[in-house]
């Protein structure tokens, strides 16, 4: 009797894919969205049309496909905001058929609850807001797009980052998160902030974004825009921002790194014009975004971590 030649084990298993970085982070961000779905009774996204939260709702949209992102989503508008991402963040509403709650800042102005500071820039005012729009509408869970390589402060933060009744962080507070247990326990009144993007850097952003092919607007890439240099940076001239007596106007090609307050966030220059050219930018880069561009990080050394224990995002 001849002896069947039998295949081998190797044979009989498809060969997988080698699993890249970018897969792990996507998964756990899948698996944290998930969790928060099971765990809690009514989350929101904080959605700018930033490219953190437009990476964080494409997340979303993964781990409930082929079913709706089942949260809301929140905007702390602070009404300096760039035309170019408020009309990208009412485009992917619309499209998605998504519900937006906006918290304006200048509602809050216009009543006398806030008042003006004296900078112009208003990222330090959106914490009121921000908490009355948790209260109103009973927020439980808060997705925010905060990443541990930004700063110093978001680098102490956990994935489930727990607030107190009055919306306040304590750095002394925090949660062990071993085995990726998370612990979304809170007494009533208290939420938790959650964070899936915590362990992806700038580059783990845009090497998604470039794989995924992930349109942001525009201002993300490079343009030409009328700016003046101020403390190192390269401010937009515009209707919140204008220079000062020695401060001269050129017309430069920039970039954004990061957008928010437009008094108070630099561009870059730079002639990146695609994720794959943003890439290779940033992974030459020595600052971090935040460090590179907002001003209002540099008031002091603990600026992020005082706006965050006072509940900021």
């Amino acid at each position: 009797m001849t002896a069947t030649t039998l295949p081998s084990a190797t044979t009989l298993v498809p060969a997988a894919s080698p699993v890249t970085e970018l897969d792990a982070l996507e998964s756990e961000s899948v698996f944290v969205f998930r969790e928060v779905a099971a765990e809690f009774e009514r989350p929101v996204i904080l959605f700018s049309g930033g490219k953190d939260s437009i990476v964080m709702l494409h997340l979303a949209r993964k781990a409930f496909a082929p079913g709706a992102v089942p949260f809301s989503l929140l905007h702390v508008d602070t009404g300096h905001n760039f035309p170019e991402v408020l009309a990208y963040r009412d485009a992917t509403v619309e499209a998605l058929g998504l519900r937006l709650e906006v918290a304006s800042v200048e509602d809050y102005l216009a009543d006398g609850r806030l008042r003006e500071r004296s900078d112009g820039t208003r990222n330090p005012l959106q914490t009121v807001p921000l908490l009355d729009a948790i209260n109103t509408h009973r927020f439980d869970a808060v997705f925010g797009g905060g990443r541990r390589d930004e700063e110093r402060a978001r680098a102490k933060e956990r994935i489930f980052s727990l607030r107190d009744e009055f919306g306040q962080w304590d750095p002394r507070n925090q949660r062990p998160e071993l085995w990726s247990l998370y612990n979304g326990k809170h007494k009533p009144g208290e939420h938790v902030r959650v964070f899936p993007l915590s362990n992806w850097t700038e580059l783990d952003v845009w090497n998604y974004i470039a794989r995924e092919s992930i349109e942001l607007p525009s201002i993300y890439y490079a343009h030409q825009r009328d700016v003046f240099e101020r403390d190192g940076m390269l401010l937009a001239v515009g209707p919140y921002s204008q220079p000062r007596d020695g401060e001269t106007v050129e017309r430069r090609v920039v970039r954004y790194r990061t957008v928010g307050d437009m008094s108070c966030t630099g561009a870059v220059a730079s002639t990146a014009a695609s994720p794959a050219e943003v890439v290779v930018e940033v992974a030459a880069s020595e600052l971090t975004e935040r460090g590179a561009t907002r001003a209002d990080d540099r008031v002091s050394e603990a600026a992020m971590e005082d706006r965050k224990r006072e509940g900021y995002f």
